[in-house]
């Protein structure tokens, strides 16, 4: 019988080839399938515009399904720890000359004020982290609290925000998108985080994911092929679909140096999963 969701796929089918659905399809159909030119009628868009002159209407899209917000600040003054009013009234309380008292005290200590490691040793497990996670990455010392305790908030609330910038920020999936060194200079961030915590972030790997089939392979190249060299071990059909597969149809159809550059970012991406697999044998064997 004629189900919905058939009925769905048929008026699909109609829409792009009219002459192979003979039957008669109802007026109104619910949409369960998003619209698959809305990438493709962004981009032409902006031809279009760049050819006749500045127009007042800008369709730009992220993967076809929703439009950028307007960018009122830049995202790299999220990476910087802000004042927050936990330091200020520890200043206020604490004079110069006492001020050796916080690392007696039962109080949350507030990032603000680490600045040296024997700091992060002593107060470790009473740490304060800022309301802007982005900052994590620019610390080293947070970086090394990340590492020492496994707080399963702090990569949540990581994971969160870093899911939602690489998203509004993607240079190549954000028609007319001018900002293409600022997004290259927050993915070496990224990198050198991954680097320093030696592991991949989860809202890379589905940010990498989501967005290679769209990649032309020159937007910010070593940037994302480090990224891809940090993916975390995981199910083979899944790299195979979601990796392998997409950076193979650019690869038989690009540069020898694109050629190289791939194997070599495949190459670490074993390097780290060996890595990572001997730690974990390593630790479940002294256990």
């Amino acid at each position: 019988g004629m189900q919905s969701h058939l009925q769905a796929l048929l008026s699909l089918y109609k829409l792009f080839c009219p002459e192979h659905v003979t039957i008669t399809l109802p007026g109104k159909t619910k949409t369960y399938f998003k619209n698959s030119e809305g990438l493709w009628k962004a981009a032409i868009a902006a031809v279009r515009r760049r050819n006749q002159g500045p127009s007042p209407l800008v369709q730009a899209v992220f993967l076809g399904t929703s439009r950028p917000q307007s960018r009122k600040r830049k995202w790299n003054a999220q990476l910087v720890i802000p004042a927050s009013s936990a330091i200020t009234k520890n200043l206020e309380e604490v004079g110069a000359e006492n001020r050796v008292c916080l690392y007696n005290t039962n109080r949350s200590f507030p990032v603000e004020q680490l600045q040296t490691f024997p700091q992060l040793l002593q107060n470790i497990h009473r740490l304060e982290f800022p309301s802007q996670m982005g900052s994590v990455l620019t610390n080293p010392l947070l970086l090394h609290y990340m590492n020492c305790v496994k707080d399963e908030s702090v990569y949540q609330r990581l994971y969160y925000w870093m899911g939602q910038m690489l998203q509004k920020e993607c240079s190549w999936c954000v028609v007319d998108n001018s900002n293409e060194e600022e997004f290259r200079s927050f993915l070496e961030t990224i990198h050198k985080a991954e680097c320093f915590l030696q592991e991949g972030f989860s809202a890379c790997e589905e940010f990498l994911y989501k967005t290679l089939p769209l990649w032309d392979g020159v937007c910010c190249r070593p940037e994302v092929l480090r990224l891809v060299s940090w993916i975390p071990l995981s199910n083979f059909s899944d790299v195979k679909s979601y990796l392998y597969d997409p950076l193979a149809q650019l690869f038989f159809t690009s540069s020898i140096y694109f050629k190289c550059s791939v194997l070599e970012s495949l190459k670490e991406l074993l390097q780290n999963w060996l890595i990572c697999n001997v730690i974990e044998v390593d630790s479940e064997f002294s256990s």
